[in-house]
């Protein structure tokens, strides 16, 4: 039979919608952590649970599980995470799909990739301010609007009084005192509450992401390590979309409660698949969402994916040219007809998936 979509399923969509546009911010676990340290230490790691939200769709609605598989199919470079570059005149490099997180899942490479990165010469990330915490800091304090309200706005002040509980118990959960972000922006906050509580434990406890995983091993095997941004580049992008929309955004995220590990474990599994092709369809297949919603993840996709792809080929340019590169970015900007993998083909690369 047949499984009607409840509301609950349908917040936990609009909330793994949210998780997946924030995972593209490579610098967010780094701001997470400085909050973290305002807050209560944490002594142990919370085990990591959740169940595959794409597998029960399998499972209870197999029409709709099928019909996200085809419009997946249909996504240009929508299966795969290691791409190799080649140009005339150039040795060959890669570019591998990066998901920002600690998971050890995440953080160990496909044989192949690990093929790619162990020869490379160079390793290539969004932004190398993050492995200098100095540098990064100094970025916040030249532009502190871009994370802060500077005026007499505070988050509490854009809130409903249940909206403002809500948020005020979701920190209190993770260990953050909320009078030590009430001028935080929202986009900010919903990072913080998006991510599993094992997830933020192992951050904490000074776990790499994927991406500084691989610039700490390159650096380590005496391997250059180059950026294609700036943090202040990603702060002025994401500051830039309308206040209404990152709101909005935190009010969803909290709304899917516990089961924020279900929407990670997702995201996970469908990584390690290297079905990034899958993760938008799954969106619009399954949740109904109004033309406000659609028209502002649009803007979303637009700023924060697109225009980003444009500046990384421009950046990534010289950098190739010197051949044998290690190119990691997220992987949400490899998919689609305005995704980097089309990006470098119209540069005049030949990109072609590796297994």
């Amino acid at each position: 039979m047949k499984r009607v979509i409840t509301i609950a399923d349908r917040t936990a969509l609009a909330s793994l919608k949210l998780l997946v546009a924030l995972n593209v911010l490579f610098f967010l676990s780094f701001l997470i952590l400085a909050l973290l340290a305002a807050g209560k230490a944490r002594a142990e790691t919370p085990v990591c649970a959740g169940a595959d939200m794409l597998s029960a769709l399998q499972k209870d609605d197999p029409a709709t599980y099928r019909k996200i598989e085809t419009e997946a199919a249909a996504t240009l470079n929508g299966k795969g995470l290691l791409w190799k570059l080649e140009k005339a005149g150039e040795r060959p490099s890669f570019l591998f799909g990066t998901m920002h997180m600690t998971d050890p899942r995440v953080t160990t490479l496909p044989p192949a990739a690990q093929k790619a990165f162990d020869a490379a010469d160079t390793v290539v990330i969004e932004t190398t301010e993050v492995l200098d915490q100095q540098k990064m800091m100094a970025a916040f304090l030249k532009e502190p609007e871009l994370m802060m309200f500077t005026d007499s706005t505070t988050l509490s002040s854009l809130l409903s009084p249940d909206d403002a509980a809500a948020v005020n118990k979701a920190l209190d959960a993770r260990g953050i005192p909320p009078a030590s972000v009430a001028k935080m922006k929202p986009w900010m906050l919903s990072t913080m509450v998006a991510l599993p509580a094992c997830e933020l434990a192992r951050q904490a406890g000074g776990a790499p992401v994927l991406d500084i995983k691989l610039a700490q091993d390159a650096k380590a095997s005496g391997k250059a390590v180059d950026g294609l941004e700036t943090v202040a580049d990603q702060l002025r992008a994401m500051a830039s979309l309308p206040l209404a929309f990152h709101m909005k955004g935190l009010v969803d995220t909290l709304k899917l409660g516990n089961r924020v590990n279900d929407v990670n474990e997702t995201m996970i599994v469908l990584y390690q698949r290297g079905d990034i092709g899958m993760l938008w369809p799954l969106f619009r297949a399954v949740l109904p969402g109004g033309e406000d919603d659609s028209a502002g993840y649009a803007a979303f996709e637009e700023t924060m994916i697109t225009r980003r792809n444009k500046v990384m080929i421009d950046h990534a340019g010289p950098i190739l040219a010197k051949g044998n590169a290690f190119m990691a970015v997220g992987a949400l900007h490899l998919p689609g007809a305005e995704g980097l993998v089309e990006d470098f083909r119209k540069a005049g690369y030949t990109v072609t998936a590796v297994d």
